[in-house]
């Protein structure tokens, strides 16, 4: 099979992301001041890369943010709901601070390998890597060779590449995101290959 690069950035940042609010499918913010200049800033360290597929999750933040380069570069942009970020359920909206209890006793489930538990009135990890781990192997198989670039949310990304690089989902809190920050991966006979994880200089200055 050809190689396939995919280029993997996260929306820029809203109001949730700013004051620490809990953002998941459930909620569907704008892209706030910084998160524009940061998507500005994105769409221009892309431009240097022939997108042969440009996609983006269905929710607002994540649009926006693929929107620029889309409109810098001349290119249309594919919306996926499988892409959307993991629903959080009964902590959409809530303050960090709010829900640390729950989501300390749901994330040491999840760090013992228990991926299936759902947060209450959301999804689990193991449900999300299955609906978009799906989507874009989908596309890879579609495109066959060239570039993908996908614009998502963080603890998706947490969840893809944690198990893309063998870490296993439980372990998704080792990898770090950024608003606005650049991911590349190589896929090639079957298995992912990270290039970077979590580049940021693009947004120098924001």
């Amino acid at each position: 099979m050809s190689e396939i690069r995919l280029l993997i950035a996260r929306h820029g940042e809203t109001d949730f992301n700013k004051n620490g609010l809990m953002q998941g499918r459930g909620i569907d913010a704008p892209l706030n001041d910084r998160g524009i200049k940061q998507a500005k800033k994105l769409a221009s360290y892309l431009k240097n890369y022939e997108t042969d597929l440009l996609v983006s999750s269905n929710l607002k933040r994540a649009i926006q943010t693929a929107s620029y380069y889309s409109e810098s570069k001349g290119i249309s942009l594919m919306k996926s709901s499988a892409l959307d970020e993991m629903d959080f359920g009964d902590f959409e909206g809530r303050s960090y601070d709010d829900v640390i209890t729950e989501l300390a006793y749901i994330d040491k489930a999840w760090r013992r390998g228990e991926i299936e538990k759902k947060i209450p009135g959301g999804e689990s990890p193991l449900s999300v890597y299955e609906r978009a781990s799906t989507a874009i192997l989908t596309m890879i198989k579609e495109q066959e060779h060239g570039l993908i670039t996908l614009v998502i949310h963080g603890r998706l990304m947490r969840i893809l590449f944690s198990e893309w690089l063998g870490f296993g989902i439980k372990n998704m809190h080792q990898i770090e995101h950024e608003n606005g920050a650049v991911n590349q991966f190589v896929y090639k006979n079957g298995s992912f290959s990270v290039v970077y994880l979590n580049k940021t200089t693009h947004l120098n200055g924001v």
